[in-house]
């Protein structure tokens, strides 16, 4: 398979795209190796076992939605439905890794997450994707719904504050995008395993229409691709001003 197909299904240039956060004093993790490798936004050991040639442990959760469809840890399709590989992995390989991405990053985020939460008493965990285009043939709306140029995804209300998400809503709708809530990206593993209201951990998905900002055939910037990463910016300004004002409220 061709490089090209198989980065149809990463998230291109999005830490490009919230790569100045750290201006306003956010904390940014980048996944540095493709999704098709390997996915962090999954359970560790999302495994589909007519992948591998050898038996998967006891513990690997083979029957996972994301399983059956052929995107689990590892995945077994790209984007348009093609196969990865042409034969069997060993569980090893998959297991190096699990070990050597999966669990320095998840530590990393947890690690992360509980300094600012030992600092500031709260914490907000966004994970930030890319959706393709409706333009390219997917089904990401009905027919009938309006498109949406960011969806929000809080697992339908369980994983972070309702005014939180109305405010990220609101700064996005006032940079000029459309804005949708957990329809068709409700939130993934990161935010369902990291957000937990009660504790005072708060968390989001947003998902981004990549026709935005790259054209999604040749995977490469579009012109407007700073125009874009400005207006991210000043979404992420928005959210960290909103928080700051709260905190020093309390």
């Amino acid at each position: 398979m061709d490089p090209l197909t198989l980065r149809r299904s990463e998230d291109a240039f999005v830490d490009e795209l919230f790569a100045d956060v750290d201006q306003l004093g956010a904390l940014l993790l980048t996944a540095r190796f493709p999704r098709v490798y390997l996915d962090v936004n999954r359970e560790a050991m999302e495994l589909d076992p007519s992948m591998f040639h050898d038996q998967l442990p006891r513990e690997a959760n083979t029957k996972s939605p994301r399983v059956v469809a052929g995107i689990g840890t590892i995945a077994r399709i790209v984007s348009g439905g093609r196969e990865v590989y042409g034969k069997q992995l060993s569980f090893a390989e998959a297991r190096q890794r699990i070990d050597t991405c999966y669990k320095p990053y998840h530590s990393r985020l947890r690690e992360m997450v509980a300094t600012t939460q030992e600092k500031f008493g709260v914490c907000l965990v966004v994970d930030c994707h890319s959706m393709p285009s409706i333009s390219h043939g997917s089904k990401r709306f009905s027919v009938g719904q309006p498109r949406a140029d960011v969806v929000i995804g809080d697992c339908w209300g369980s994983t972070c504050d309702s005014g939180i998400v109305r405010r990220v809503e609101h700064a996005i709708l006032s940079m000029g995008y459309s804005a949708r809530r957990n329809t068709p990206y409700a939130g993934g593993y990161t935010t369902r395993q990291y957000g937990q209201p009660g504790a005072g951990i708060y968390a989001i998905q947003l998902e981004i229409d990549r026709s935005l900002y790259m054209d999604e055939r040749s995977i490469t910037r579009l012109p407007v691709f700073e125009e874009v990463r400005a207006r991210i910016f000043q979404l992420a300004a928005a959210i960290t001003s909103q928080w700051s004002g709260e905190l020093a409220a309390e």
